[in-house]
């Protein structure tokens, strides 16, 4: 029988057009930035105590791999910056996970700690936060990066995501073992972080590419 709010609609099966379905969102590949580029990328966000925070938190999606939720949501007592340690409480689907911090990104986070006090917040407040104590939204970091990469002559896509997307590659080109990557990226296996590199960084197939001999004909 058909269902009565149709009944009531005064439709019925000859009449029924299935919704379409919305398109899905167009998905662009990844592109991973260089390590000038992000040299720039941080240049450009300035010395205020705004453009410290501003640094902090790329270099933390950078040097540290979180997603942008994971790092808006970091809390003072997450961070144990002494063993470059950050303990990401509120990874996607609900578990937690330590992540490793080198002591060059810890050296931004460190500087914008000491320079967030001149706004008078406290340990209570999320460690990226406005100068009211407030959390930092991901709308801001959207319309962010664009203007960050504007100003450092950057003509690639530069969004939040993109930083883990270098961190993930670097990695695999220095030779770190997948199953530390894995576990940096947060993944459930090994087999979702080798699809994961394999999309950002074909190391396997450039390899053998690289390799192969031309000899033009003179």
């Amino acid at each position: 029988m058909w269902p009565n709010p149709d009944h009531r609609a005064g439709r019925g099966p000859q009449n029924y057009k299935p919704r379409s379905r919305p398109k899905p969102r167009r998905r662009f590949p990844p592109e991973v930035l260089s390590d000038e580029e992000v040299r720039a990328l941080l240049a450009a966000c300035g010395g205020s105590t705004t453009g410290i925070r501003n640094q902090a938190l790329l270099a933390m999606l950078y040097r540290g791999g979180l997603r942008i939720r994971e790092a808006l949501s970091l809390w003072p007592k997450d961070l144990d910056l002494a063993n470059g340690a950050v303990r990401v409480l509120h990874a996607k689907g609900g578990k937690s996970r330590t992540n490793g911090l080198d002591p060059g990104a810890v050296a931004f986070v460190e500087r914008w700690l000491a320079a967030r006090q001149r706004w008078s917040v406290k340990g209570t407040h999320p460690v990226f936060c406005t100068r009211t104590g407030a959390a930092m939204t991901d709308g801001y970091v959207r319309r962010l990066l664009p203007a960050l990469a504007q100003l450092a002559g950057i003509h690639k896509r530069v969004h939040a995501h993109g930083f883990r997307h270098t961190h993930a590659a670097q990695l695999r080109t220095e030779g770190v073992d997948i199953g530390i990557i894995s576990k940096q990226l947060g993944h459930q296996s090994i087999a979702t972080t080798a699809r994961y590199l394999d999309h950002l960084a074909p190391v396997a197939v450039l390899e053998v590419i690289r390799q192969r001999p031309w000899v033009m004909e003179r």
